[in-house]
């Protein structure tokens, strides 16, 4: 059962087109991540949603029924917009509370707003004013706010936008924790990958004014069908080398080796090859590893792993290790292997896979 759907969206402001034929679909109790870069148009696309603002052209439709001319207030859609949008002159308390005020229900609202503080742990701060809160502080009252409403659907507008590390990495862990407990769809949207991969049970990626690849985050991330997704969605982004494509032989900078594609073609075509950086191995190469020699441009120590940047052939990858074992790296110039089943192969011109999706059993 899908929750929300989306036919055929078109947005534009002027001449600038911003959503250009959309069509998505939102499946009821779970968490959906609306992944784009900051300009490609996800805030449109959830006030669209929301219904604070109309579309030029397309239809909303909620379980069913088509709510495109229906004002927010009757979708009744918990909401967190990507600016806090405190009022400075309600306390913290309030601010959490107004939703259900404007809505006149008002039994149980110290317990309600009191649970969802406690949640986001910020139930020591009730009687506070939003100027005297951190930036930390204030995000989470404005999810407090946003998830106290009686809805089955609530829209996040990259809410942990602007905040450092390590306060979207305590937010990841309080805002999952909390919506598993909700009994309703969450509509999300981020341009952090990492927020993606912490949060998301479908990813549906925003590009170039379209959806151009939906599915679950282990679909999209272990073998995606676009270029494109493969690019935003990883942390630290994939490798991405040109090669060229004749029936099964993939010639590459690294060596020649044969691939499973979608449709053999005696023609040779060059294509993209994109590794992740965890498929890199700076040792225990297997028998059909492709090896290259790599030179050390930038080692950054994260804590838990180091990341490595490194130049090979006229082309600079990034791969990494963790800091709990000795470093495999210790000069400059060095060795490195990549399997030829873990490299994604896309052809050049249009960004589209040509090698099988293992995931479905056979080649697609």
């Amino acid at each position: 059962m899908f929750e929300v759907e989306l036919e055929n969206i078109r947005k534009s402001y002027g001449s600038e087109s911003v959503l250009d034929g959309v069509n998505l679909r939102f499946e009821r109790g779970r968490f959906s991540v609306v992944l784009g870069s900051p300009v490609s148009g996800k805030s449109v696309l959830m006030r669209l949603i929301m219904g604070l603002e109309p579309p030029d052209n397309g239809r909303v439709i909620y379980r069913g029924q088509d709510v495109t001319a229906q004002p927010a207030g009757l979708r009744n859609f918990g909401y967190v917009p990507q600016s806090f949008a405190l009022y400075p002159h309600y306390r913290v308390f309030d601010n959490i509370a107004y939703p259900l005020i404007l809505a006149k229900k008002k039994t149980d609202l110290q317990a309600r707003v009191e649970k969802v503080a406690k949640k986001l742990r910020i139930d020591h701060l009730l009687s506070k004013y939003p100027n005297q809160l951190s930036g930390g502080e204030k995000q989470r009252v404005a999810l407090a706010r946003g998830m106290i409403k009686d809805s089955s659907v609530f829209i996040l507008d990259d809410p942990l936008v602007g905040l450092d590390f390590k306060l979207r990495e305590s937010l990841f862990i309080d805002l999952r924790d909390m919506l598993s407990e909700v009994e309703g769809s969450v509509i999300y949207s981020t341009s952090d990958p990492l927020e993606t991969l912490a949060l998301a049970d479908d990813v549906f990626v925003l590009d170039d004014h379209r959806i151009i690849e939906s599915g679950s985050l282990d679909q999209l991330y272990e073998e995606p069908r676009q270029a494109r997704t493969l690019q935003i969605l990883g942390a630290p982004p994939a490798n991405f080398i040109e090669a060229e494509l004749t029936g099964r032989i993939c010639r590459t900078p690294l060596g020649e080796c044969e691939i499973d594609v979608t449709e053999e073609a005696t023609a040779t075509r060059p294509v993209r090859i994109g590794i992740r950086a965890e498929d890199i191995r700076f040792q225990d190469f297997g028998s059909s590893y492709l090896l290259g020699n790599g030179r050390v441009l930038l080692r950054e120590d994260l804590g838990a792993e180091t990341l490595l940047y490194f130049e090979a052939g006229g082309s600079r990858f990034v791969g990494f290790w963790s800091n709990g074992e000795p470093a495999p790296i210790q000069e400059d110039q060095f060795e490195f292997g990549v399997d030829p089943n873990s490299m994604h192969v896309f052809d050049a011109a249009n960004g589209t896979r040509v090698t099988g999706i293992k995931s479905a059993g056979a080649l697609v």
